[in-house]
């Protein structure tokens, strides 16, 4: 997309000092830069799927049975003042009203889109969200956690301040019991901030298409991914506690292994 530039034709009043000129040359740069590798990820001989701009990032929420936490979840996708994304809803074999209240959404929001599988599992249903996302970057959301607000544009900010940056993690405010079994002794409990929270990832969706995704184990398929990660990308933890992790939820998975 070209973008024209005002010159200033000899006498003009309109003065701009070289610095201002400088950083406006570098957003527009930059501004191109972004513009042309968004659409370019959706691939110029595949099909598009969306009228406008593609978005930047992609949100995949896998889903079993939470109907009655969905409205917390995607409302605050919803809610975020970051607002190049799109969501992926991938329904894993519910049989409640998931369903439902996915459509009420889908019906007013085209950067939605819904999934669904028999019954896979976790892992297998992210890889699925990973396979349909068309944005720069990847992340989750689990159907009974939230964002806040600020989540997605401090990740989009964290990642472009820091390019060389692969893959981000965690970043939470944990709701309920800290502790969560060692994937290494299951008879021991970790705190959460030292184990790897999968829904925080955020990252290159180039490094999940390459890894993979998720695989098929038992428990701790994040931690999984994160060690194969570190092998052969720069992979960073964050702090920003902008990802509400409910530990409160008594069929969870972390609260049932």
């Amino acid at each position: 997309m070209m973008v024209s530039r005002s010159v200033e034709e000899p006498g003009s009043r309109r003065i701009f000092s070289p610095l201002f000129r400088f950083f406006l040359t570098i957003f527009y740069i930059e501004w191109e830069r972004r513009s042309k590798k968004a659409q370019s990820e959706q691939g110029n001989d595949m099909p598009r799927i969306y009228s406008d701009t593609p978005p930047v990032v992609s949100v995949i929420l896998p889903t079993y049975n939470r109907a009655e936490y969905l409205d917390r979840s995607i409302g605050s996708v919803l809610a975020q003042t970051y607002r190049q994304w799109e969501l992926i809803i991938v329904d894993d074999g519910s049989d409640d009203h998931t369903h439902e209240v996915v459509d009420s959404y889908l019906k007013n929001y085209h950067t939605i889109r819904y999934i669904k599988h028999a019954n896979r599992k976790l892992a297998l249903s992210r890889n699925a969200g990973i396979l349909s996302a068309i944005g720069e970057f990847v992340t989750f959301l689990d159907s009974d956690d939230e964002y806040k607000k600020d989540h997605l544009s401090h990740r989009v900010d964290s990642m472009m301040a820091h390019p060389d940056v692969d893959l981000l993690y965690n970043g939470a405010e944990i709701i309920g019991d800290p502790y969560v079994k060692d994937k290494n002794d299951m008879s021991k409990k970790i705190h959460v901030f030292d184990a790897v929270i999968g829904a925080t990832f955020f990252g290159k969706r180039s490094v999940f298409i390459d890894l993979k995704g998720f695989r098929n184990i038992a428990y701790s398929a994040e931690s999984d991914l994160y060690e194969r990660a570190i092998e052969k990308y720069n992979v960073k933890k964050i702090d920003h506690p902008s990802y509400i992790y409910y530990r409160n939820i008594p069929d969870s998975i972390t609260n049932t292994v």
